[in-house]
């Protein structure tokens, strides 16, 4: 692909740090650029770890249309780390306990599918990566330092192992400064990996000294050959000064991991990566997800109630500000996603996040006549978590929709039925209309039937929603309790408290998108019998 050096003033920010990532190439005179994206193969992948790996791969992207130059990446399990814990979410936990310490790829499988069980949760991440499409390379760092990938950078770091603990002792408690060195030693007797004081370090035979706080019994190991392995900070750096990594991104919590692996890095003598941090989710409340708590949204969930797309769409929207990943964001993330697909078809603006999404080029579908929030107010009128009955309903009135013919369309209806199901139906509170309302409701089916012939004489889309949603107002400014003072002399305008009404009466919600939308797709014969039907409702039960 040729460069485009135009793209350096697209306000997108994959592009932003695609031209810091040229001009870091354009400074070391690289050919070819190196990205990298880490994971803990203590647990399973996970929404974040597609997060890391989507966006890295935007950036990818626009470095590879700005440059023209080549790159790769490679997606690292830090597989040799010993197991700290034994998680929740696995069977077999009272075998796994007896593992304590040992790498995660000498932890035998709990699963029972794979010869340990790193190598278990790297499929399984590799498994992960596949789904989505993604290109990368896949890097296991027990493979790494067992086939002598790292040999020269360990025993270049031995012999600066005094210059790399300077950089950490600062940030360390008095306790932990009087055990710490950048290496871990793997224990030649217990296989576990341990942290315990250096007390001499050998250079010339590539080894340190050190002893077993249990035993008292001396070891002299090697740092090469998968023998030893390196301390977090120091292992990461490690990694980026062996394989010349160019760009890393990661999350808030690392910062001070980034900043001290990047000094690291210049004391063994190379120029850390591009580094971006990204800002870690939150929960509804506010708070920080924790995996143990549970207060957040795993993957499958939502793919449950929106395509992948719409989760792309939401880790793309400024990634260095915090975000709330709860139910409620889905929607919205759908609908977005439908109108940024809409404008990609009209013109591919390398701007728009769906650009980015469907790597420069517009898909061949168009997005679907009904948005997502329209489907959720359908299956709260026809009270069904049943697509197929929403799809009934929906050919009733546009029976030129079909599954085949709209496979995006019958992707949503899945997606808003189990959404309606899960999240709204639970919680719908209908309440009785105020004597106002009830009156402005039955004028608002007065006006739909006086002006049908007129809504049918327009073409299907957003002409006829607008001139809905317009008899929606005109409905409401007959009422003075729905006013709003009119503007320069025109024609009063129409409060919140009006459209507030028509959902909590009739959807038992209290938001949603416009109605006239939502009328558009019921048809106005099943519209007003709707509205007659909740008044009559509340009349019985008077």
């Amino acid at each position: 692909m040729s460069a485009d050096p135009s793209l350096r003033t697209v306000r997108a920010w994959p592009f932003e740090e695609a031209a810091k990532l040229a001009d870091r190439m354009a400074a070391t005179g690289k050919s070819e650029a190196l990205f990298q994206t880490g994971y803990g193969p203590s647990g399973l992948p996970h929404i974040g770890t597609f997060g890391e790996v989507a966006r890295t791969s935007w950036v990818r992207e626009a470095f590879t249309r700005l440059t023209g130059l080549p790159s790769r990446l490679l997606a690292f399990s830090d597989d040799m780390d010993g197991l700290r814990k034994v998680p929740d979410n696995v069977p077999n936990k009272e075998m796994l306990a007896a593992y304590l310490g040992k790498p995660l790829t000498r932890v035998p499988d709990p699963f029972g599918t794979h010869p340990s069980f790193g190598q278990h949760n790297n499929a399984r991440l590799r498994s992960f990566l596949d789904e989505f499409g993604f290109e990368y390379e896949f890097a296991s760092s027990t493979d790494y330092y067992a086939s002598g990938r790292f040999d020269e950078a360990l025993l270049h770091m031995l012999s600066l192992h005094e210059e790399v603990r300077q950089v950490i002792l600062p940030t360390l408690g008095a306790e932990r400064r009087a055990t710490y060195s950048p290496f871990l030693p793997i224990h030649p007797k217990t296989g576990v990996v341990m942290q315990v004081p250096v007390e001499e370090t050998r250079p010339e035979a590539g080894t340190i000294v050190w002893r077993d706080p249990d035993t008292g019994e001396t070891f002299e190991t090697k740092v090469t050959g998968g023998a030893c392995k390196a301390q977090w900070k120091a292992d990461w750096a490690l990694r980026w000064h062996a394989l010349g990594v160019d760009y890393e991104m990661s999350g808030k919590d690392l910062i001070d991991s980034v900043k001290l692996s990047s000094r690291i890095c210049k004391v063994l003598g190379s120029e850390p990566p591009v580094t971006f941090t990204y800002e870690l989710f939150n929960d509804a409340a506010g708070q920080k997800i924790s995996k143990s708590k549970g207060n957040g949204l795993t993957i499958e969930q939502w793919l449950e109630y929106g395509p992948p797309e719409s989760l792309a769409l939401f880790m793309f929207g400024s990634p260095g500000s915090a975000k709330r990943l709860h139910k409620e964001v889905i929607p919205r993330a759908v609908d977005d996603w439908l109108a940024h697909l809409a404008k990609l078809r009209s013109q591919p603006d390398p701007a728009n996040p769906a650009w980015h999404i469907y790597h420069g080029v517009a898909p061949n579908f168009a997005p679907p006549p009904v948005s997502y929030a329209t489907l959720l107010n359908l299956a709260g009128i026809a009270n069904t978590d049943d697509p197929e009955r929403l799809w009934a309903y929906l050919r009733k009135y546009h029976p030129e929709l079909t599954p085949e013919a709209e496979p995006v369309l019958d992707r949503l209806i899945r997606n808003a039925c189990a959404y309606w199901r899960d999240f709204i139906a639970p919680e719908r509170r209908f309440r009785e209309a105020t004597p106002d309302e009830a009156v402005a409701m039955r004028r608002l089916v007065e006006i739909l039937r006086a002006r049908a012939p007129e809504f049918d004489a327009l073409p299907a889309g957003p002409e006829r929603e607008a001139a809905l949603q317009e008899a929606v107002y005109d409905a409401a400014r007959e009422f003075p309790a729905f006013q709003t003072p009119a503007k320069d002399g025109g024609r009063p305008g129409v409060g919140r408290a009006w459209f507030s009404a028509l959902y909590e009466v009739l959807l038992g919600k209290s938001e949603g998108p416009r109605f006239g939308g939502t009328i558009a797709v019921m048809g106005v014969v099943e519209a007003c019998a709707h509205i007659e039907a909740a008044l009559a409702r509340e009349n019985a039960s008077a």
